[in-house]
This record gives structure tokens, C-alpha cells and sequence, in this order.
């Protein structure tokens, strides 16, 4: 199989984020997967546990089937099946027993791990009042492997940087899933952060917002993933309010959140883009024309403040620098006159 890393770098703590992977998992599917070869753990990028299905592993972005021992079959070939007991066993340890404790994450759809992995979850959903309560009959589980990878925007820091006002462009960056941009975003800002001394570039306050603890990785608060000396982190906070509080209290430079994409997210944004302060964002997408075609995000590119575009992809592996857009080149289409967001809705 080849594997496809990220295109720039090296994985950091490699080691000790397969145990933070490992730590939740039973202790036969722990070991069969500590059985794959070396290489292929290092292209290890989900593990999805489906109730009596076939145990599924997501090595360089192909979905591999493997058997009790480990070797990767067709599944044909007698692939190991998950049991109801791998399942239950891998929930109370995901939930540290007590998936009461878990209710509010379960309402998103995934929970959040030591590290920065999400796990997704799927079965029976509740709802209370309209609105989503919890999961429950869980009967699908995908743990995606959060990897910090020094060097990872090394292509992108040129884009973005003005060395000679010590400071950062206004920057989307955008892919489809699976191409980096969580692992791109959180170099940027260690960059940014600590100093670029390649660059001339001095370490500047960075605050974070990371509603899903995948940035950071925070463990009470503090960030267990390397985000820079002068970053400042809102752990388990939502987009909108973390933007205006840090606005308000922390007097950063810079301030960068993941996955924007709400109503209150760009009025949030627009609030910190006039204070003078710089943002730096990802967005789920696979083309500029596609992200405007959403309301919410048409409005912020009228607006004409965010001054880079970079589109992630797969081409030369994960986190490759597919295009790079000015604000003057983006095609806007026109959804009538636009003075205000509440227009668009």
C-alpha cells in the first residue's frame, strides 16, 4: 500500500499519540492494531468500529480491512468483525464510564479525546423539543487521528506573512475533509506564535478559538499540542462568543478558530476584522464558487477582507497547496444588493 503523509514536515509525538488512540480501545482491538508494520501506523489517519461489521482502518486515505492478527485483508478474507462487546467496552472507555458526562458532545456528534482526536459517533438519535438530546444504540464509531506535523505550513507561511508590519494577512483557507486543514492551521499559528527567525518574522499573540479541543488539544485548559509561546487558548468554547471575548480581553494580534461557517460566525468576524485585529480560519469546500454559494460566506467575500485564499488538497498528499487567491481574483456571484448578513437569510 503506499501511503500518502503530509506533504511538508514530520510527524511530532507520533508514538505518543497512537497510545492516546490505543488508550481508548479495548484490549484485543489494541492489539491488533499495534500488530500493523510501522509504516503503515504512520499513515493511520481513522478507526472506524461498526457494530457486528468489519473492523475498518483509514491508512493514507484507503479504507483497509484487517484480520485478528493484524495483516490487512480483502474482506473476503475473513476480516475481523467488531462484536457487541468491542463496542460497549470501546464506548466506556471513550466516555471514562459515564456517558452521561458526555451528553453535551454527544448532542455535536462526536467527543473530543486527550490529544485533539475526535471521535465521531452514530445510532439512535434523540430528540428533546425540537432539539438533538443524545445518541443513543450506538452503533458507529470513527476516531480520527489528530497529528501535529512541524514544517506543515512552511508552503503557506510565504502567502501570508508581511515581515515589514510584523503581522499576517486576513486568511481562509479551505479544503474538502481529509485534506489538512486542522493540521495546517495549528502550524500556522505555532509559527506565528513562537517566531519564524527564517523568516525575520517576530512571535506575535495569537488567541485561539478551539470549540472542539482539536487544535489545542487541551487537558484542563491547558494545550497538550505544540500552538506557539504567545497563544492564548478558549478551550471547548463556541466560534462566535471565543472571537468577542478574546477580542475584548486578550488584546491578540491574531485570532484563529476552525470550521467558520454559521451566521454568527461571520458576524463575529466582522466584529474582529474592524477592531484592526487579523483572523486566520479554515471552511469545509472544494471551490470558491461552492463556499459562496452559502449565504453566510457570500456576505464575507463582499465584504473584501480576507486578503489570502488557500484551497488544501490530496494531490501530492495530504495538506498539499492546491491554489492561492487574492481578494482581488475571487469570483463573488451576485445575490442582489448585500448591505448587511441579516440580508442574506
Amino acid at each position: 500500500m503506499d501511503c500518502v503523509p503530509l506533504t511538508a514536515g514530520r510527524v511530532a509525538g507520533g508514538v505518543h499519540q497512537l497510545e492516546e488512540i490505543l488508550a481508548v480501545l479495548p484490549r484485543n482491538l489494541r492489539a491488533i492494531i499495534s500488530s500493523l508494520p510501522g509504516d503503515m501506523l504512520g499513515c493511520l489517519e481513522e478507526i472506524r468500529v461498526r457494530r457486528n461489521r468489519p473492523l475498518v482502518l483509514v491508512l493514507g486515505g484507503c479504507n483497509r480491512f484487517i484480520d485478528r492478527q493484524g495483516v490487512p485483508v480483502e474482506k473476503c478474507h475473513n476480516p475481523y468483525n467488531v462484536s457487541g462487546e468491542d463496542m460497549d467496552r470501546t464506548l466506556q472507555m471513550v466516555s471514562g464510564s459515564s456517558m452521561y458526562a458526555l451528553e453535551e458532545e454527544l448532542r455535536n456528534g462526536f467527543v473530543t479525546i486527550p490529544g485533539g482526536h475526535r471521535v465521531g459517533i452514530t445510532g439512535r438519535v434523540v430528540m428533546d423539543g425540537g432539539k438533538i438530546k443524545t445518541v443513543k444504540y450506538i452503533a458507529g464509531i470513527n476516531i480520527r487521528v489528530s497529528r501535529e506535523v512541524p514544517g506543515a505550513a512552511d508552503p503557506v507561511l510565504p502567502h501570508i506573512i508581511r515581515r515589514e508590519e510584523g503581522t499576517v494577512l486576513h486568511t481562509m483557507i479551505f479544503s474538502p475533509p481529509g485534506c489538512g486543514k486542522t493540521t495546517v492551521l495549528r502550524d500556522i499559528i505555532r509559527q506565528i506564535s513562537s517566531g519564524i527567525p527564517a523568516m525575520g518574522f517576530r512571535g506575535i499573540n495569537v488567541g485561539l478559538v478551539d470549540e472542539r479541543s482539536e487544535l489545542a488539544g487541551c487537558y484542563r485548559g491547558v494545550p497538550t499540542m505544540d500552538v506557539g509561546i504567545n497563544t492564548d487558548v478558549l478551550d471547548g468554547c463556541p466560534k462566535a462568543e471565543g472571537m468577542v471575548m478574546l477580542l475584548r480581553s486578550m488584546a491578540p494580534r491574531v485570532i484563529a478558530t476552525d470550521e467558520i461557517g454559521k451566521r454568527e460566525d461571520i458576524s463575529a468576524l466582522e466584529e474582529v476584522l474592524n477592531a484592526g485585529v487579523k483572523v486566520i480560519f479554515t471552511v469545509h469546500g472544494s471551490s470558491v464558487e461552492e463556499l459562496s454559494a452559502r449565504p453566510a460566506l457570500n456576505y464575507l467575500f463582499k465584504l473584501g477582507m480576507v486578503e489570502k485564499y488557500i484551497k488544501l488538497g490530496r494531490s501530492g498528499g495530504v495538506g498539499t497547496v492546491e491554489k492561492v487567491f487574492n481578494r482581488v481574483n475571487i469570483p463573488v456571484p451576485e445575490v442582489g444588493k448585500c448591505l448587511s448578513l441579516r440580508e442574506h437569510y
